[in-house]
């Protein structure tokens, strides 16, 4: 049987999971720590902020539970590093306030740089009635869990997929200015 009190730390906990999924630094943080366990230098490097300022979003994603630390090692130059790695939880993590605005930011920032010739996009418009629509939510979830699943490629190359469903302001003629499909002044 819950407390009160237990409801009141889960709150709290979801509401600090929150916050930090509210960056889109961190969001890339996780992404480079997916696979390889990475040191707060060598994020900092690859992610062109100051050490100081990645310490502070490593910490909090380590304190969310969103990061761990594995065993220290001796870097380069005999300094002592500790590097982290992506727990996964972010993936069954709840959905935060604005997610869809961090998300598209992110990928945003993540493209920077890519050969745009090997990003593959598709952009497709559906009619689709709740029933079917929900359909479509499930089915892609579950390919996207599927892949999430497996082990990682040892030969393998580094993905990123990004899903967007969304309400279309494109309203149906006989709806327009009935509120139904979209504004009144929906294009």
């Amino acid at each position: 049987m819950s407390t009160n009190a237990d409801d009141a730390a889960g709150e709290r906990e979801a509401q600090a999971q929150a916050r930090a999924l509210s960056s889109p630094l961190r969001l890339r943080i996780l992404r480079l720590c997916g696979f390889d366990a990475r040191t707060n230098k060598e994020l900092a490097e690859l992610l062109d902020v100051n050490p100081g300022t990645m310490l502070h979003h490593v910490r909090t994603l380590v304190r969310t539970g969103f990061l761990v630390p594995e065993p220290e090692r001796t870097g380069t130059k005999g300094a002592r590093e500790v590097p982290y790695r992506s727990t996964g939880l972010s993936w069954r993590a709840p959905h935060v306030p604005n997610q869809s605005v961090v998300l598209l930011e992110t990928m945003r920032q993540q493209l920077v740089g890519v050969d745009p010739e090997r990003v593959e996009v598709s952009w497709l418009g559906l009619r689709l009635n709740a029933e079917h629509a929900e359909e479509l939510r499930e089915r892609v979830h579950a390919l996207l869990t599927e892949f999430k699943e497996r082990a990682p490629d040892e030969d393998g190359e580094t993905f990123s997929v990004v899903t967007v469903v969304h309400p279309d302001l494109n309203p149906r003629p006989d709806r327009v200015g009935s509120g139904e499909d979209g504004p009144d002044d929906a294009p």
